[in-house]
């Protein structure tokens, strides 16, 4: 071992690695070279091509779904009395999601049953697939096809059972709207950006998938977003202007909506998903694929581009996700603390230690009434000169962060009056909720340099 005196000159053993580091990587390399698993030592790895692939299939699994459990458990994520939505698109990501929600879902059960007393409930899983057909042209019989596949996927799954929603986009517009589907196609020819349009869509279908969980009962939405997709939306917002509002998207918990999101996915590439998905040895995992046109403008752009880098060093994406992490997060990146005597002490604990501060100077409490991003100082001050009722279509643009002024609403203000007109009534209601509040706030803020009636401005 080399010597650690700071004052010796002798050099000894200055060269020579430490003894246990080198015993750890011999005894490694000799497990890969002997084709043996890195962790169980005993089974032969999946492949020798990748980082990953020195595992065998068992404990690949077994370290994909460590860092989901660490996740939910030590985020908080989920509560016995909780019922959660998983948002199901048929993809992998979604895939692995449905079977990790429905492990854990399984074991409650099992822990319930067997338990005496039966005091701790079980929390409810539920599933929703937001249909799309009106909004890319694929034939009905194809739609179908897929649709069913969902449904068997979900169907196929042990007890206890999961409640499968498949929902139209056009749902985001009341019962009371025979014309949903024109409206949508309306409101979505109105967004000349193709950037803007694929936002715009993303939105749509959040906005779908919190009217699911609210008529429905479910007080947690859970998605299958993962460190590469996370890693896109980093870069892609950072190109729009985003960078304000970045912390609060790539967070494992988003409370700023009615029912809080979750990414309890957030630490797993898509590489190591779509493996797992193909693994024959843990039960390959079926997924759907839907017929959907190319992503173009600066999110086809910026995705082609990170595949790149994560071509040349795999570590790029975790890179990218790990340096935005250093922003301060919001205040509402958080579940709020439980004071449930259903919930074990243990996990109220633990939420306490690894809850996020919240930072008194980003704690905006004003959203842009589209993508509900944190408005900034300078997206507040275009209020300056609204009324404090005033609702017309020239106030949507200043009730929405900037990327969505330029890229979303129409430039052509006789665009926009139908426009506003073919909003669905959630959106609407909180461009007028946020127009005030953004006007109360903002006279809360100059409040010092305000003139009352009696005072002289000389």
């Amino acid at each position: 071992m080399a010597c650690s005196a700071s004052t010796c000159r002798s050099n000894c053993y200055k060269d020579q690695p430490d003894e246990h580091d080198s015993d750890t990587n011999s005894v490694a390399n000799r497990n890969i070279s002997n084709g043996l698993c890195l962790k169980c030592k005993t089974n032969p790895p999946i492949s020798s091509s990748a980082d990953d692939s020195r595992f065998c299939s068992d404990c690949f699994r077994a370290n994909l779904f460590g860092k989901f459990r660490f996740a939910v458990t030590s985020n908080a994520m989920i509560s016995p009395s909780d019922n959660v939505l998983l948002a199901f698109s048929g993809g992998p990501s979604s895939r692995v999601a449905l079977e990790f929600v429905h492990e854990m879902h399984s074991k409650a059960q099992k822990n319930f049953d067997a338990s005496r007393d039966r005091s701790l409930p079980v929390f409810g899983v539920g599933v929703a697939f937001i249909d799309e057909a009106s909004v890319y042209s694929s034939p009905s019989n194809e739609l179908y096809k897929a649709i069913q596949e969902i449904t068997a996927i979900v169907e196929e799954l042990a007890p206890p059972a999961k409640q499968l929603y498949v929902v139209p986009i056009e749902s985001v517009y009341s019962s009371e709207c025979g014309d949903g589907r024109e409206r949508l196609k309306r409101l979505l020819d109105a967004v000349t950006d193709p950037t803007g349009k694929e936002d715009f869509l993303l939105h749509l279908r959040m906005l779908a998938l919190q009217k699911i969980a609210l008529e429905n009962g479910y007080n947690r939405i859970l998605l299958g977003s993962c460190i590469s997709r996370i890693a896109c939306h980093v870069i892609t917002a950072t190109v729009k202007g985003q960078g304000y509002s970045l912390p609060a998207d790539i967070q494992y918990v988003d409370s700023r909506w009615e029912i809080p999101v979750l990414l309890p996915l957030r630490d797993c590439l898509a590489q190591e998903l779509n493996m797992l998905c193909r693994l024959e040895g843990c039960g390959s995992l079926k997924t759907v694929e839907l017929i959907r046109s190319p992503r173009t403008g600066i999110n086809g752009l910026v995705s082609s581009f990170v595949s790149l880098l994560q071509e040349e060093n795999p570590s790029r994406e975790c890179t990218i996700v790990r340096t935005a992490g250093k922003l301060i997060p919001f205040h509402f990146n958080r579940i709020q603390e439980i004071d449930d005597s259903n919930v074990p002490l243990a996990t109220r604990r633990r939420q306490k230690r690894y809850n996020l501060k919240p930072n008194e100077c980003f704690s905006s409490e004003s959203f842009c009434f589209i993508c509900n991003g944190p408005l900034s100082k300078s997206d507040l001050l275009s209020l300056r000169n609204l009324d404090q009722c005033q609702t017309s279509p020239d106030t949507f643009g200043a009730a929405c962060c900037s990327s969505c002024r330029f890229q979303i609403l129409p430039q052509d203000p006789s665009l926009l009056d139908q426009f506003s007109a073919d909003l669905p009534q959630q959106l609407v209601a909180r461009a007028k909720l946020d127009n005030l509040d953004n006007y109360l706030m903002l006279r809360e803020q100059i409040q010092d340099c305000l003139l009352s009636e009696g005072e002289d401005e000389t």
